[in-house]
């Protein structure tokens, strides 16, 4: 970085939210059209009055930029590919706690294949994974308690 440059990412996309946001807060009504010509969005009339700056805001940037889309598409370009999956995870996954893979009854065990192939076949099975993550403070971590 050169003194006085600002790093791609700034340049780039955050100048951009921060210049609507600093319009939209300081109610600069010439450059907020402006903003939203130049994007091609349609915002309504009731939330281009409303009184609160935050409305508006939230209705140009959840057309500029969906929240549920950018989501999507992060998952599906950064997480691994289905295929990609060992053997020993696909087991992992299947089994609850301290069970093993080969406590499982056989139905079960036989699904390991389909798992694996992720078929979207008529005939495969259908498999669903349900997962629940949470926030756990570090000091109820089971390492993290005193002995």
């Amino acid at each position: 970085q050169s003194k006085g440059k600002k790093p791609l990412f700034v340049q780039l996309v955050l100048d951009n939210i921060w210049s609507l946001y600093e319009a939209v807060m300081k109610r600069d009504k010439e450059k907020i059209e402006k903003i939203v010509t130049s994007l091609g969005l349609k915002i309504g009339a009731r939330e281009s009055r409303h009184a609160d700056p935050k409305v508006q805001l939230n209705a140009i940037c959840s057309q500029w930029l969906p929240i549920s889309d950018a989501v999507l598409s992060m998952v599906c370009n950064k997480l691994p590919s289905p295929l990609d999956i060992t053997a020993e995870r696909v087991e992992k996954l299947m089994c609850v706690g301290a069970r093993t893979f080969d406590s499982l009854p056989p139905e079960t065990q036989e699904l390991k294949s389909a798992f694996m192939k992720c078929s979207s076949e008529g005939t495969a099975p259908v498999i669903v994974f349900v997962s629940k993550m949470f926030a756990v403070d570090a000091k109820a971590l089971p390492y993290n308690k005193p002995r």
